[in-house]
């Protein structure tokens, strides 16, 4: 018997086996891959879906603010910003290179102090050659204010030596005279031989001899009126050269200031009081005043005087007539609407403006306060009821405010579709006053509701939306 034929062949039930096994498992790994994409991409294979199919609407939100805050929209209202009245931009007279800056955006400066400085080295061994130089200058006046008084001093003595020489001259004048005298008589005398001629002659050259001591007396005087008129002419030069002494001072002082000024130019200070808004340079630039661009900046630093603050708005053509100059109004600050600031209105602008149709008025702060800042947003309300003080409690609820393009009609009812998550469903409201596009809600909402702004004609409500960010 051949007992090959019942042996079992493993070999090929096994392969059998592994072909049946391999079909499931093929299957079970594509369905799973499947499963997996669609579980990934199934979300942003809605969202375009919805994209597609939903309309777009943009969210606003129903504010909850203080009576006061609501009570910005009775009267004729106008929007506006904060500009300051008073404002420099703050340059240095020369062009240099700051060296030194004092303030920072918000310091509080006073008139005269100096908010930067720039090099100035140079200027300041100006400043001191000139004063090196009026030293010098006083000095030669003081020297030549005494050598001129020294000089007066010695034309008294010289005046003097002339009077002395004069005296000299009196005594062998008189001498010279009777001499004179005497040689006539004695040459009578001796001609009518009364006396000898031996006297005669002794009196001739005793006359010859007065005269002499005349002459030389007489020398003696013109020597010291010579001297006199020397001392003279020093003492002018001596007064010429001290006015020119004096002269060089002027002109040292004079180059001393011009120094001055030239240093102070380089000094940059405040011109009144006021709060910097905004610095425009930094220590190691160069600043010019009449930079044009390039690598040099035109301000230092800007100020504004905070006295000075005023809401600017354009009040249509239609209200003009409750802005009046002199009467108060109330202001309310867009980024803090619950509180109230009177103010009185300054300035009405004598042009209007004919695109807008609007006429631009000035309204000025009462009692300016440290939340106030330049170029805020600002709602000015003209001819409104008076409101207390600022910063006083206000009795009444909150109010609601929203913006007017939330408002719809459905069937006829007014109201604003409430969004929840993605879905827009219609709440009735009762409306108040409207001004500058805002609507006091007196009820239907609670406050902090996202609301559809301008909803398309077709939505109804329990609609899905797709909100726009």
């Amino acid at each position: 018997m051949d007992l090959n034929q019942l042996k079992i062949d493993r070999d090929a039930n096994g392969g059998a086996r592994k072909r049946r096994s391999r079909f499931p498992i093929g299957w079970l790994v594509t369905l799973a891959i499947l499963g997996g994409a669609v579980y990934v991409f199934w979300e942003p294979l809605n969202r375009y879906v919805d994209d597609l199919r939903l309309p777009e609407v943009s969210a606003v939100k129903a504010l909850r603010s203080s009576p006061l805050a609501a009570s910005a929209v009775s009267g004729t209202a106008a929007n506006g910003y904060i500009i300051a009245a008073k404002r420099a931009a703050l340059s240095a007279d020369s062009p240099g290179r700051i060296v030194e800056m004092n303030v920072v955006e918000g310091s509080v400066v006073k008139k005269g102090q100096v908010v930067a400085r720039l090099y100035s080295e140079e200027v300041k061994a100006l400043v001191q050659r000139a004063d090196a130089d009026l030293i010098a200058a006083n000095a030669s006046v003081a020297r030549a204010q005494v050598q001129l008084e020294a000089a007066a001093a010695d034309l008294e003595r010289l005046r003097a030596e002339i009077a002395r020489a004069e005296a000299l001259v009196v005594e062998p004048q008189l001498q010279r005279d009777w001499y004179r005298t005497e040689v006539a008589r004695f040459e009578k005398l001796a001609k009518e031989q009364i006396q000898d001629q031996r006297t005669a002659d002794e009196a001739v050259s005793q006359l010859a001899r007065a005269e002499a001591s005349v002459k030389s007396a007489e020398a003696g005087v013109a020597q010291a009126r010579a001297m006199f008129s020397q001392g003279e002419a020093q003492v002018r030069v001596l007064d010429a050269s001290l006015k020119e002494a004096g002269s060089r001072i002027a002109i040292v002082e004079a180059e001393r200031a011009q120094a001055l000024a030239a240093l102070d130019k380089l000094e940059v200070r405040a011109p009144f009081d006021g709060v910097v808004v905004l610095k425009d340079a930094e220590v190691g630039e160069v600043v010019s005043p009449n930079s044009q661009g390039g690598n040099s900046r035109g301000s230092v630093a800007t100020m504004v005087d905070w006295a000075s603050l005023e809401v600017q708005v354009e009040l249509q053509e239609t209200s003009l007539a409750s802005a009046v100059v002199g009467e108060s109004a109330n202001i309310y600050l867009d980024a803090y609407p619950d509180q109230l600031y009177h103010g009185t209105v300054q300035r009405i602008w004598p042009t209007a403006n004919r695109q807008k149709a609007t006429v631009e008025v000035r309204v000025g702060f009462n009692e300016p306060g440290e939340r106030l800042r330049p170029e805020m947003g600002a709602r000015v309300v003209f001819g409104a009821t008076p409101q207390p003080a600022e910063g006083s409690a206000t009795e009444g609820e909150p109010a609601i405010m929203i913006p007017r393009g939330a408002l719809t009609l459905v069937d006829g009812v007014q109201g604003v579709f409430i969004l929840e998550r993605d879905v827009a469903r219609f709440s009735p409201v009762e409306t108040g006053d409207e001004r500058g596009g805002r609507v006091l809600v007196k009820s239907g909402l609670v406050g902090g509701e996202r609301l559809v702004n301008e909803p398309p004609a077709f939505l109804k409500s329990g609609d899905r939306v797709r909100v726009k960010e």
